[in-house]
């Protein structure tokens, strides 16, 4: 699938999909990458090491800090896939080098948890 490219780089990895938007400042575990909003999709399961699909951000641009540390901790997604490239989810792939892309809904909607790809946010492709 052809993707837009926010955050230059690529990764292959393990899909792990969130249907509903992520807020990284008070949902996400910075030293774990566990999600601990109760009420989300993914919660109790880790956004560590694996490329991480979900709607897009919400919440606090402190958000994109809590990205850093989770780079910073180890326990980052390898890269992004979202629908919509909201300001703190590019700013803190952008300081923690994690590649990031926009997908059209039906590409988006179209991978699952568990499916290998690869993020190749320099040619703006996910295989």
């Amino acid at each position: 699938m052809n993707v837009k490219v926010i955050v230059r780089g690529r990764a292959r990895g393990t899909v792990i999909c969130a249907r509903h938007p992520l807020n990284f400042l008070g949902g996400i575990d910075k030293k774990t990458g566990r999600v601990r909003d109760e009420k989300h999709d993914l919660f109790g399961r880790s956004v560590g090491g694996k490329i991480l699909v979900f709607p897009n951000g919400v919440g606090s641009s402190v958000g994109a800090y809590t990205i850093y540390s989770l780079r910073y901790n180890k326990a980052a997604p390898l890269a992004m896939v979202c629908l919509h490239a909201d300001i703190t989810t590019a700013s803190g792939c952008a300081i923690s080098n994690i590649p990031l892309v926009v997908a059209g809904r039906e590409d988006y909607e179209s991978l699952r948890d568990g499916q290998e790809v690869l993020v190749d946010a320099v040619d703006g492709k996910v295989l």
